[in-house]
């Protein structure tokens, strides 16, 4: 595994010439922490530095995401997904649903103050090595002849592990920062999972969950609502109390969201994704129809929940930055990790409800 600068990483991710490398004069020496062969688990490493300025929205987001309120991307931004992040948390309270950290909010979030807005971790060796697709290609003929939709490396593979983007991690370290197995790196506090309460295994699954900092064991969903209105995907418990949310991307003026009530006839985790040009408007027909192997990359991400509505289900997404800002083909979207987190929630049956 090569180790690169995080700003080349970040260049990388974005297409641009930048070329890989290690530079003797910053590298430094290696952590001292050590991590078991094979292990993907991110162990907290010696911070030796000064004290690190926690951003008050940074720590905000992460303390949401603990409690099953996600905001997308961890970025530190008070954007729209943060806001409908905190009316949730709010409307699972009995709070004024302001979308505001206010007082009263503030109050209610006290007793979670312990958990820091971010980690000093050591990456491990297991999770650096990849695979990874530097060449990631944009033609789904291309993409077709790949053993599997990799991330293009190993910065956006800590960005989704860590539910952030590339540019937030460059952010919390430097642009100078080694990214490389045994290095130390500053990421937003999403906590190893709990390996002991892993299920089977259904192709993959564990080691999805474990690189998406999922845990495997979430609250049951007795019903899924989507609501337009608010771009957003929320889970209600057996008592109709709301138990989690999800920023969601959902519909267009081409392909609009499939108002009515539904229902979750399945799971496909890490699926094969039959592409079908004739199915997408944007798309030639000349095209040829292909299949795509698994992966995080994949149009659908890591998993698809199918509903009884043909071509139409709840997915991930190769872009999680993008949620909530573009449209989609009349599924419902999330971030990989949203997805995943789901996908542990539900079961065949479960309602699904679409809503302006």
């Amino acid at each position: 595994m090569k180790i690169i600068p995080c700003f080349a990483a970040l260049a990388l991710l974005a297409g641009c010439n930048a070329a890989p490398g290690d530079n003797p004069e910053k590298t430094g020496s290696r952590s001292a922490a050590t991590t078991d062969s094979g292990s993907l688990r991110f162990v907290d490493a010696e911070d030796r530095g000064t004290a690190f300025a926690e951003p008050a929205v940074l720590r905000t987001q992460v303390v949401l995401d603990h409690l099953g309120f996600s905001s997308g991307v961890i970025d530190g931004k008070e954007g729209a997904s943060y806001a409908a992040a905190l009316r949730g948390f709010q409307a699972a309270h009995g709070l004024d649903e302001t979308g505001k950290l206010g007082a009263e909010t503030a109050r209610a979030l006290e007793q979670w103050r312990d958990i820091p807005a971010t980690r000093l971790v050591v990456i491990p060796a297991a999770f650096a090595d990849g695979p990874f697709v530097p060449a990631f290609p944009k033609d789904a003929a291309d993409q077709a002849k790949l053993p599997a939709l990799g991330y293009r490396n190993l910065t956006e593979a800590l960005a989704e592990r860590f539910h952030t983007t590339p540019e937030t991690l460059v952010a919390l370290n430097s642009p100078s920062t080694l990214v490389g197995a045994g290095r130390p790196f500053r990421v937003p506090n999403i906590p190893d999972i709990d390996r002991s309460k892993l299920g089977e295994d259904t192709r993959g699954w564990n080691a999805t969950l474990e690189r998406l900092g999922v845990a495997p064991v979430q609250p049951a969903a007795a019903k899924v609502v989507v609501d337009k209105s608010e771009g957003v995907l929320k889970v209600f418990g057996e008592d109709d109390r709301l138990v989690a949310q999800f920023p969601a991307t959902m519909g267009s003026s081409r392909d609009p969201l499939p108002i009515g009530t539904w229902k979750i006839q399945g799971v496909s985790r890490n699926p094969d994704f039959h592409y079908n040009p004739k199915l997408f408007w944007d798309v030639s027909d000349s095209k040829e129809a292909v299949l795509l192997q698994p992966g995080p990359n994949s149009p659908v991400g890591v998993v698809w929940l199918d509903i009884n509505k043909p071509h139409y289900g709840i997915h991930g997404t190769s872009e999680p930055h993008m949620i909530g800002h573009t449209e989609s083909h009349g599924c419902v979207r999330l971030t990989n990790w949203d997805a995943a987190r789901l996908a542990q929630m539900v079961k065949p049956g479960t309602p699904a409800i679409f809503r302006n």
